[in-house]
């Protein structure tokens, strides 16, 4: 407990931040903003804004700054927070012995929460980047992974002149920047969603093909990038535990891993900020970066939840302290998920899945096994179901992951509540026969019909009636 009031982290109040809490090396009022961000959650400002606030602190591309935008409701609430607090927040890194503090400050400012404001701040001829965390379910796609024409919000866009969607609000702002003479700006996506920049690029283009615009795009580049930090939601305890052990009264902390990656590829329309300096991986082709994130960490999360929900864990790194987990979602993949990955010279996937399986079992970051069970509709078929995919395709077997299939029905028909947009549908399929759970082709398109999948998934769930989750995950491990 510190001895004196907490301080409010600010411009005016940087040189009397107590001690062991680290501060910019920069000047925050020197930098010029580069970069429009729309949704500047707790993601981003762990992730990209750390990085810039590492990059400005070396005295390097200071005209790089970030200027926050949102499309939502409470991207106002976030505005106004560190609006207080003239853009800064503090990062506390969740190192297992220890926490780490320091307030970042890479901000110049947050435009008001109104798509008029977000335009023209896009329109800025100063911004040569906007950069995007709207969630994985904010491209507009349709079960099929296709641009989503009939969306509301899409169909509005196309018709009118008032963006709501932060596609219409780019689309707007290319249009003012030509009329104006000004070149037009990459769009990044920071979206954990493999191919993001593709799907970026899918949204504006169908967008502009609806609205007659497709020329908007001439020059525009959408470099698809991998992203990755452990970012636990904030909340009250999160506050007073920042107020309490360092004496930072910040109104929106964040708490984080202290691993982090970034591999981007290199193709930006006007330039970008030198973030090989401080860490940011810039390749040609982002894929095998990506399959290996989703393969190895995304498919460790989803294997991990559904055995350790129906085990009684809570918290993540009890379940990671529980050896029959732990060495199933080793097992599972080694065995059948990394044997589908191309190799990318100087990295090695099984000791990247030692790295996450120690993040998994990090005490400090305080994640849920409920956080990890949520959406898995969503999430199965883009974490698990494209491995099994290619299984299949190369006569390869599925056993294991079979059975992590059947784990997340067993979690669907016994869940209360089920947190999931498509909950009343899973639970009803899980809790008749195994063929009616692979039958919901909004998750399984026609993998329900291949037969090797489908006899090791009514193999694995009879399993698991007979013996239970433990005596499974254990004999597939052993």
């Amino acid at each position: 407990m510190k001895d004196h009031a907490p301080i409010r982290p600010s411009r005016g109040t940087l040189d009397r931040l107590p001690e062991g809490v680290a501060r910019p090396a920069h000047d925050p009022a020197a930098l010029t903003p580069g970069i429009v961000h729309v949704g500047v959650g707790n993601f981003h400002r762990a992730h990209m804004g750390v990085y810039l606030d590492r990059l400005f602190d070396m005295g390097r591309d200071h005209d790089w700054g970030i200027v926050g935008a949102g499309v939502r409701p409470g991207d106002a609430a976030m505005r106004e927070r560190l609006a207080a607090q003239d853009w800064m927040t503090t990062v506390v890194e969740l190192e297992p012995s220890a926490l780490d503090a320091r307030v970042i400050a890479p901000m110049t400012g947050f435009a008001p929460v109104d798509p008029a404001a977000t335009v023209a701040a896009m329109a800025d001829p100063a911004i040569r980047i906007v950069s995007l965390t709207v969630t994985e379910g904010g491209y507009f796609t349709d079960a099929e992974g296709a641009f989503d024409e009939g969306h509301p919000e899409i169909v509005a866009d196309a018709a009118g002149d008032a963006p709501k969607t932060v596609f219409g609000m780019i689309l707007a702002a290319l249009r003012a920047r030509r009329a104006a003479g000004h070149g037009p700006f990459t769009v990044m996506s920071c979206d954990n969603l493999q191919g993001n920049g593709h799907a970026a690029r899918q949204a504006l283009e169908g967008l502009a093909r609806m609205r007659g615009e497709a020329d908007l795009l001439d020059g525009v580049s959408t470099p698809n990038g991998m992203v990755d930090c452990i970012t636990p939601a904030t909340d009250d305890a999160v506050r007073a535990m920042v107020s309490e052990t360092f004496g930072v009264a910040d109104a929106a902390p964040v708490v984080c891993e202290p691993f982090r990656q970034w591999v981007l590829e290199d193709d930006f329309a006007a330039g970008r900020p030198a973030l090989e300096a401080v860490g940011v991986e810039f390749v040609d082709d982002v894929v095998p970066y990506e399959l290996m994130k989703l393969r190895v960490l995304n498919a460790g999360h989803a294997a991990l939840a559904y055995p350790a929900a129906l085990l009684g864990h809570h918290m993540v790194h009890d379940a990671m302290a529980d050896a029959d987990i732990r060495a199933w979602v080793r097992a599972l993949i080694a065995r059948e998920a990394i044997p589908t990955l191309a190799p990318i010279p100087g990295v090695d996937p099984h000791a990247y899945l030692d790295t996450c399986l120690d993040r998994f079992a990090n005490a400090r970051v305080g994640d849920t096994v409920p956080r990890l069970c949520f959406d898995g509709s969503g999430r199965q078929p883009q974490f698990v179901l494209p491995t099994l995919r290619d299984r299949l395709a190369a006569d390869a077997p599925v056993d294991g992951l079979a059975l992590e299939v059947a784990l997340w029905r067993a979690h669907c028909a016994t869940a209360e509540p089920l947190e999931d947009p498509k909950a009343g549908m899973l639970r009803d399929a899980a809790r008749h026969d195994p063929a009616a759970f692979l039958a919901l082709e909004e998750v399984f398109g026609d993998l329900g019909a291949a037969a090797p999948f489908a006899e090791a998934f009514a193999s694995a769930c009879a399993t698991l009636d007979r013996d239970g989750p433990r005596a499974a995950i254990r004999a597939y491990a052993a």
